[in-house]
Order: structure tokens, then sequence, then C-alpha cells
């Protein structure tokens, strides 16, 4: 209803509501299935069509305020994605030569609820009234081009909608497919064969090199393709507190605990202040003194400092502990007591019912079933304490059942009234029945912790300014050799430690652990960034990143740093196959086995469609695709499989009997393949020739 008000008091917002709607709704059902004053005026190609960039920036600006809360890289990419998959499918529906007539534009346009549903459009049925929004828009021409841009999204909308129902009609199991999917599945095979293990061969006697790692990826470059990239090396300076700096905030808060003495202007005379211990008022003197302000909560021990919780929690009230190092501040504090049973913590066990706000239910049930039911578990739990835990594991409708109900310690209130007034109104070891808008809880007070409330004065440790004047100039010292000097050695002089490279492409803003840092990708990315380009970035709260092109990574394929852990074993089994197969000699499976080192195994019964072999796994290319292709008592070639390389004699091809009927199997293929509409759009990318210039724009 807020929304609804808000478009009656601004029609504009209306039409910008109804332009999210759309291109969302195109976007998600395909996704689910499946700065100015560079050299270019384009953000990027797509089959030969451009991008204009002024068109790209406002589209990227309104999803900056839509009210995402997402940054100007992720709009950007958001955006791209929206704008490649439009161009392609446009591409297909002007091939097709699809239209839309304006009574299924409409229909798309009432489909979204802003419209649809939107009280300007509605009759006196509250149905909606087509001659009631065309009205308004006569009424108001100035929103009639906003209207015509709001038309064509669901026009586009629309020729989805029929390309994807064509798409899914052209999805036509035959019954020769079930016939052969039966086949798979029912003839078997029987054979012997001889196996050489690729596990045989050590590692250490085959290499592969960086060139036949990107020698593969150029064969599968469709599988390997990736945007350009670059490998950022970097040494971070951290801004950080000295030890003199620590010693001066240790120093400064040891002496609030103590009177001060001061001068007065106003009367001419020294006055004696009080320190923390004989403050008159300790919350007062928190307040004045402490980067964090007083809190008034009790503090159960298990939350306070380990190294002084003791302490902490046993001080008496009115007594003074520390100073003591709390993260990254130094502390004294004040006790003003202890209060027992500040936390509690409780098992339940939940019986929720029809009408009850609890989502995932075990089995539908009345008010009264449940609550007979909650009763006869209290009885069992009073019976056999020592059932609980399988009790709530059993029955309980809560999340919590998967820990035995342990719902951990919380505070006062965290709970529902009549849950939180039990548990902190009853003793440990107390078991009842209540219940709350859930349903019914069986509760089990198992603890209850003591608290201690205290006032500290906390000062943080930051670096003075001195400190961050002598990091700033080791930066920039560093940066400044780093042009004309050998990086790694200049690091290790300086007693400094490069950081692992970091592979970014161009529209990334994560930069490893250091969080989004899109300043320094962008750098990478610029035209005057070569590979030896030196740059320093100052990073709010953390310090100075002295950032190294590495290498750059043009290729279009995946780095081989990336898919050396993929790609490597399966080099290395090729190079372990031409060496296993040198062995497999003879005329006969025996006289192979004896020259490979190995034996002749039996394999019996196996399908095309589970085509495991023993122990070692699936190996389709030796049983589906040689083993049933072989003649009675014929012997393979070596065959190089997932895991080996084997020689394989059929001993018998078992066929299942005929049937007159294979619907079942038909079936089959139709719910294996129904998703199978989802994969036109990555189809169309893989297929596409896509430019994508955006890393030479400001976002």
């Amino acid at each position: 209803m807020a929304v609804l008000a808000k478009i009656r008091k601004r029609s504009a917002l209306l039409i910008g509501a109804i332009a999210l709607a759309l291109f969302a709704f195109i976007i998600q059902d395909l996704i689910g299935k499946g700065g100015l004053g560079q050299n270019t005026k384009d953000v990027g190609t797509i089959n030969d069509k451009d991008i204009s960039f002024e068109d790209f920036r406002i589209k990227v600006s309104n999803v900056e305020k839509s009210g995402q809360g997402i940054t100007a890289t992720q709009a950007a990419n958001q955006v791209w994605d929206q704008e490649v998959s439009i161009a392609l499918l446009t591409s297909e529906f002007e091939k097709l030569g699809l239209r839309v007539g304006e009574k299924h534009l409409i229909e798309v346009l009432k489909a979204d609820q802003n419209i649809g549903s939107n009280p300007l459009f509605l009759n006196a049925a509250g149905l909606f009234d087509l001659a009631k929004f065309k009205d308004y828009f006569k009424a108001n021409p100035e929103q009639a081009a906003f209207l015509q841009e709001r038309e064509k999204s669901a026009e586009l909308n629309a020729k989805f909608q029929i390309y994807n129902t064509m798409v899914k009609s052209a999805l036509y199991t035959t019954e020769a497919e079930g016939k052969l999917k039966y086949e798979m599945e029912a003839n078997k095979v029987n054979f012997a064969y001889v196996a050489g293990l690729y596990s045989t061969i050590k590692d250490s006697q085959v290499k592969v090199t960086d060139a036949e790692i990107v020698d593969f990826m150029k064969k599968n470059e469709k599988k390997y393709k990736a945007d350009e990239s670059r490998e950022i090396e970097y040494v971070l300076i951290e801004d950080k507190a000295s030890k003199e700096d620590e010693a001066e905030v240790r120093a400064k808060i040891t002496s609030l605990l103590s009177g001060s003495v001061v001068y007065n202007q106003k009367t001419g005379k020294n006055d004696t202040l009080p320190g923390f211990k004989n403050a008159p008022n300790a919350i007062e003197f928190v307040n004045s003194n402490s980067d964090v302000p007083y809190d008034s909560s009790f503090v159960a021990k298990k939350d306070l400092p380990a190294i002084d919780a003791d302490q902490l929690f046993n001080l008496a009230p009115g007594a003074v502990y520390g100073p003591y190092k709390f993260g990254n501040y130094y502390c004294i504090s004040k006790s003003f007591g202890k209060r027992a049973g500040v936390n509690a913590k409780a098992s339940h066990i939940l019986i929720s019912y029809e009408g009850t706000q609890v989502p995932n239910k075990r089995e539908k049930r009345t008010k009264e079933q449940a609550l007979a039911k909650a009763q006869a578990i209290l009885a069992q739990v009073n019976a056999n304490p020592d059932s609980f835990m399988m009790l709530a594991f059993s029955n309980s409708d809560d999340s919590s059942a998967q820990q035995g109900g342990d719902l951990g310690y919380f505070g006062p209130n965290q709970m529902v009234k009549p849950f939180n007034d039990f548990v902190f109104g009853n003793p440990i070891g107390k078991v009842g029945l209540v219940e709350t808008p859930f349903g019914f809880h069986i509760i089990r007070i198992t603890d209850k912790q003591d608290g201690v409330r205290l006032a500290t004065v906390a000062q943080k440790v930051e670096p003075s300014e001195a400190t961050s004047d002598k990091i700033f100039t080791q930066a920039t010292q560093f940066e400044m050799d780093a042009a004309s000097k050998d990086f790694a050695k200049l690091a290790k002089d300086m007693k400094l430690t490069i950081a692992p490279a970091v592979t970014v492409t161009g529209m990334q803003e994560q930069f490893a652990s250091l969080g989004n840092q899109r300043a320094i990708v962008r750098w990478a990315f610029e035209e005057d960034s070569k590979v030896g380009s030196i740059k320093r970035f100052e990073l709010a709260n953390i310090g100075h990143v002295i950032a190294r092109v590495k290498s750059i990574d043009n290729s279009g394929l995946v780095p081989v740093s990336q898919v050396r852990s993929y790609v490597e074993p399966i080099l290395k089994n090729k190079k372990k196959a031409e060496l296993i197969k040198a062995k497999m000699t003879g005329s006969s499976l025996e006289a192979i086995a004896k020259s490979a080192g190995s034996k002749v195994e039996q394999a019996a019964n196996l399908t095309m469609e589970n085509p495991v072999l023993g122990l070692v796994g699936a190996e389709p290319k030796v049983v589906v695709g040689t083993a049933f292709a072989l003649a009675a008592n014929k012997v393979s070639a070596p065959i190089e499989g997932v895991t080996g390389v084997y020689v394989v004699k059929n001993v018998s091809t078992v066929k299942a009997p005929a049937l007159k009927n294979h619907a079942a199997y038909v079936a089959k293929l139709k719910q294996q393949t129904a998703g199978d509409a989802g994969r036109i759009l990555p189809a169309l990318k893989a297929n596409a020739t896509i430019e994508d210039n955006r890393s030479k724009f400001n976002y």
C-alpha cells in the first residue's frame, strides 16, 4: 500500500517501477534457467551491435538510484548482463519474425502489480480498466515518452514469452529415444579386461609445462574462455600504532585512576580533580573520558576478556581494575556489582499447529491435537529426563531439533514473553509447558549465568600523527625505489612481505583479503599500466598498498595458475597412458597382462547407463564405447580411460527382451530434459562475439 500511495503522488515513479519490474522479469527468468574521457564512445559490442556508452551510463545511473544499495561497478555489471541478454535474444526474435499485438502487450503490462493492481487503473469492480489506463496517459502527456519506453520493454517481454513457448514446444522425446533409453538400461555386457592404472606411475615421472596447459586450453577454447586479466602483487604497509603509541595510551589511561591537579583560570588557583577510583559519578566520568560510552548491561563472565575475566567478574562493588588490554583498547573498569541469572540456557520441543507462525511443520494438526501431543511428551520427559534430546530430535517443529532442542544462552526479553517469563522465573532443571504464537513448548532450563555491571573507560590504541607520517614516508620511499629496483629484493631489504599475487578481471571489485578495492583494479587496466607498473594506494583504516602489475593476460583464456590443479592431472594421465600402452604388447589378454605386469579381470552385467567398472569407477569409453561394440571373443586395442589404459575382450552381450511400448522411458527422458529450455541463453553467449570495454570507463 505504501508503494501505491507514492505512485499516486508521483506518476513518474510509476514509470520507473514498471521499467525495473519488466526488465527484472525477463532477466530473472533467463538467468534462473540457465568515467567518460576515453578513446571509445561504445561500452561494448555484441555480435557487431554497439552499446552506446551514454545509453549505458543512464541505465547504470537508474539502477544505482533504484534503492538496491549497490555500487556503481555492481550496477554496471548488472546492466551489462541485461544488455548482452537482450541483444542476443532480440537478434533471435528478428530472425524468427516475432510480432506482438496490442492485446498481448496489455496482458504483459497488467501482469505487473504496479499497473494491474494500481487503483489509478481499476474500475468500480476492482478490475483493470484499459480505458482508464489510456486516459491517464492522455491526461498526462509529459509521461508519454516514459510509457513508450516501457512499452518497448513489455514488447520484449512478450516476445520472450512467445520464444520460450516455441522452444519448449520443440523439446520432443520420440519413441525411438525411449527405446534407446530402455536398451541402455537393460542391455548387458560381460567382458574380460587388463587394466594399466595411471596410479601405478608416479607423478614425478611425468612433467607438464605451462605451454602444454595453454595448448590444451586452446584446443578446448570455449570451455576455458575468460576475460582479460591482470596479475597484481603488492606490499601492504599497515598504518598501525607503534609500541610507543601503545605505551602512551596505557600511560594516559593509568593517569585517570588517580586525581589530577589543574589550574583554574577563574579562581587563579590549582584545583584537584578526582580520578576514576574516587569519582563521585563513575558514569559521568566514563562518558567524559572514554572512547566508548557507558553501557549499563550486565555482562556474563564468558563475554569478558579471557585473560582478565576472573578479576573483572569477581571485582568487589566500587573496586577498580586495570589498566588491561581488550582488543585495540586499553581499559580501566569499576564494578557496580553482580546480578544473578542475567543469561539463561534452555532447550525446548516445539509442537506447532495450523495457523501458528512456523514455516516447516512436521505434520498438520489442530490446536487440540498439538496440546495433547505436547502434554504426552511432557509426561515422557518428566518420567525420563534423559529422553529430552531424542524427543526433541524426533518431534520438535523448530530448527533447534537438530541440536536436541538446545537454544544456547540468551538474555532477558530475547524470547517471546511466555517463554521468557518461564525461563527467567524458574530455577535450573525446571521443566514445563507454555504456549506462544509458535505453538506449545516443552521447556527445560539447563543453565543460568550471573553477570557483572562495569563502568569502563576505554581508549583506543591508534597510530599517532608521527607514526602515520613515518609509515607514509616508508610507503612513499618504497613506491619510488620500486620504480627502478627489483620489487622482491627491495621488499626483502626493507623487511616487508610481498602478498601472494591476485588475479583480477576488469570489472572486479574484490581484491583478495583487502575487500572492495576498485581503485586498484581500475588502475591495473588503465592504458598506461604495463607489466612492472607500480603505484601506491592509501586504504582507509588499513594502511598503504604498493601494487605492481606482475603480468597481463589478454589471451582470452583462464590463467594457468587457476586451471593447473584441474588440467595438469589430465595431461599427466595422457603421458602416463603412452608409457602404459608401450608395455601392453601381445596377441591375447594373458600375454598383454604379463607384459604390462597386470592380470586379467572379469566384468559382468554392466550397462551403458551405469558403466561402473569394479572399484575404479565409471569408465564409459571402456564399457559403452568399446565392450558393447566388440564382437564376442574379439580383443580391443588399448583404450585411454578415466583411471587407466584398458584392453577389453568381449565375452558376451545380452540384449534385453523387446518391449511393445516405451512410454515409461519416454516420460523419464522428458523429465530429465524439462529444464533444457533454460540453456538457450548460455548457449547464445558461448557462440557470440562479445567485446567488453567497460573497464575503459570509470566504473
